[in-house]
């Protein structure tokens, strides 16, 4: 483990505003997005896409990072240039998702635990080969009755802090995602309550696992109301809320917090990652900035519909975003952008 390397690249993945794309939807994720738009599902209309994305001109002012799936990180543009010089040419650091998916938890009905640990160490030595130099594996929890109990927190943060150690051992940055789910009627408080539990845990499994925090990237929720809550909040309650759930239990040595967008809209993510730094720039011992999936690629999606012709279109929207986002990250972010 290169310890120096490891605190420079989650140093860079947090810098001058940036913040992280993810692009690593499965195969039956990114069908459920192309079937929205009769978009066809073959390997080929899938490099398609991931060559409209990474070829953006000057998505690098704004995104630091990447993450890819598999099959991405070993695809090539059609003149056979690699995507991971694609990325890096652009002064993006690639990324790679390693975990194998959430799985049904045995004696816990309605919960699950993410698999992906066997081999693990192999894969990513592979994948750091391969020019990778930050991963991501995502925990899933559900809030209902009687769930998430002490069992599954202490089953995915235990996962999480495993291959935390294997990604620095191989000398990759860990983004670290558990991610409490918007689906449900929780209130926000009980988001709140929840997030705290698996949070401390979280970092408790961590430092067991003797994972140096300052080379390792926190990628979670915001803590928001269930999407089905009677009572939705504003903006800055979110913002509140979520920062101070984040000072009870984030570490200060962790180099920065790069939210997920969990099914929110791109604006109200954009909205809500400027509302916290807006409110309390300055004042953080960590960064707080995005690493979002569909509330970036969303909009360049829709465009496109795997029509060539709507090429250009679909990168100036996937730019918008990237750029909202980092604007986002400095407090400067409006509505007025969006036009």
């Amino acid at each position: 483990m290169n310890k120096i390397e490891l605190i420079k690249t989650a140093q860079a993945l947090v810098a001058n505003h940036k913040g992280i794309l993810a692009m690593d939807e499965s195969g039956g994720t990114i069908k459920k997005r192309f079937d929205l738009y009769n978009i066809s599902q073959t390997e080929e209309s899938r490099r398609l896409y991931r060559e409209l994305i990474l070829t953006t001109p000057h998505l690098g002012d704004y995104i630091s990072g990447v993450i890819l799936f598999d099959e991405t990180i070993r695809q090539s543009k059609k003149d056979g240039t690699s995507f991971v010089k694609v990325i890096t040419d652009a002064g993006i650091i690639p990324g790679i998702k390693v975990d194998k998916g959430a799985k049904a938890m045995a004696g816990h009905p309605h919960e699950k635990v993410t698999e992906g640990l066997d081999g693990l160490r192999g894969r990513l030595t592979e994948y750091a080969q391969m020019g990778a130099r930050f991963a991501k594996w995502r925990a899933v929890i559900t809030i209902g009755d009687g769930i998430p109990s002490k069992a599954c927190i202490e089953a995915n943060a235990h996962a999480l802090a495993r291959y935390a150690a294997l990604c620095q051992e191989a000398g990759i940055v860990p983004m670290v995602e558990p991610e409490i789910l918007m689906n449900g009627s929780h209130s926000m408080e009980r988001c709140f309550t929840v997030t705290q539990e698996v949070l401390r845990t979280v970092f408790k499994q961590l430092n067991k696992q003797g994972v140096m925090l300052e080379g390792m990237i926190l990628k979670p929720n915001m803590v928001l109301p269930g999407l089905t809550c009677s009572k939705q909040v504003g903006v800055d309650e979110v913002a509140v809320g979520t920062v101070q759930c984040f000072l009870r239990t984030v570490p200060a040595a962790v180099p920065g917090i790069m939210f997920l967008s969990g099914g929110q809209s791109s604006e109200l993510a954009s909205e809500r990652l400027n509302a916290m730094n807006k409110l309390f720039m300055g004042k953080l011992p960590w960064g707080l900035s995005f690493s979002y999936g569909r509330a970036i690629q969303e909009p360049a999606l829709s465009i496109w519909r795997g029509e060539s012709a709507n090429v250009t279109k679909a990168q100036e929207a996937l730019l918008l975003r990237s750029k909202c986002n980092w604007a986002a990250r400095q407090g400067k972010y409006s509505a007025a952008m969006e036009k």
